[in-house]
């Protein structure tokens, strides 16, 4: 019989890690925290950043052009073929006052309007008439229209001739108050700019042949507001046609440049005209 040592079973002894393999640990240890470090990086790099934002180029529709005239700079504006935003107006799909009939004329508001690569004919002309809608339907221009007892689309027509036939901005008032009582007292409007609307043309000479022409908007011969607004106006011109000054003046005419008179007397007008007559005879000569 063996006899165990008195200090019991030999202890086994644990193997010791060398010099080479503490340096290999550090190393793995090292690439595990550097990779876990560089994929929270990676995670969080900022993207790119985004393009600058698309500069428009600006189409201006001044105060008072037809909406022939708005059609043709839509159309160099967009580089369309011509005649392609005018059939877009005629479509009937624009959101105009049941007055209108469809036919957009006085409710392209003037005003600068921005144009996109992606701006359509339709776009465009959407943005006007929604302009015009929200600047015409304010309450001072309702409340206006109601009190001269006229439709908003019928002081969208005094606005558009008012915008057509004054010559400065202080005249407009004056216009108006000619169109409403004229219409007050079953006058026929008799002016160039309505007429020459209906053919077509601007032009300061008007013959007698030409107040005789059978045309819905000759207003020599016609009583009452042309059928349509004659072009589209702006803020001061629709002001003008809700709330024109207190006056009895019937006749009025720009004698020159600056220069017109304004009058309740057939006898003085006659004058004034005489006087303008004589001044483009003389611009001509």
């Amino acid at each position: 019989m063996v006899n165990e040592s008195p200090q019991g079973p030999p202890r086994r002894r644990r193997p010791q890690m060398t010099r080479r393999g503490w340096l290999a640990l550090s190393a793995g240890l090292a690439l595990v925290v550097a990779a876990a470090v560089l994929v929270p990086l990676l995670l969080v790099k900022e993207p790119p950043a985004p393009p600058p934002p698309e500069k428009p180029t600006m189409l201006l529709v001044p105060e008072g052009w037809r909406a022939t005239q708005v059609y043709d700079a839509v159309d160099k504006a967009l580089k369309a073929a011509p005649g392609t935003t005018r059939k877009v107006a005629e479509s009937g799909k624009l959101k105009l006052p049941a007055d209108a009939l469809g036919n957009p004329e006085g409710f392209l508001f003037p005003a600068t309007y921005p144009v996109y690569k992606k701006t359509t004919p339709r776009g465009l002309l959407d943005y006007m008439v929604r302009t015009a809608r929200e600047r015409f339907g304010a309450k001072s221009i309702s409340a206006g229209a109601q009190r001269n007892r006229v439709s908003l689309y019928q002081t969208v027509n005094i606005a558009s001739i008012v915008q057509a036939e004054a010559d400065t901005p202080e005249d407009m008032g004056k216009v108006a108050r000619v169109i409403h009582n004229r219409l007050a007292q079953g006058m026929a409007l008799q002016m160039d700019s309505t007429l020459n609307y209906g053919l077509g043309r601007s032009t300061l000479d008007t013959s007698h042949s030409d107040t005789r022409m059978d045309n819905p908007y000759n207003t020599y011969n016609r009583q009452g507001l042309p059928p349509t607004p004659i072009a589209n106006p702006g803020e001061q011109a629709m002001r003008a046609a809700v709330d024109p000054p207190a006056g009895d003046w019937l006749y009025f005419v720009t004698v020159r440049p600056g220069d017109t008179r304004f009058t309740a007397d057939y006898g003085e007008h006659q004058r004034n005209v005489q006087e303008f007559n004589a001044q483009r005879a003389s611009a001509v000569n």
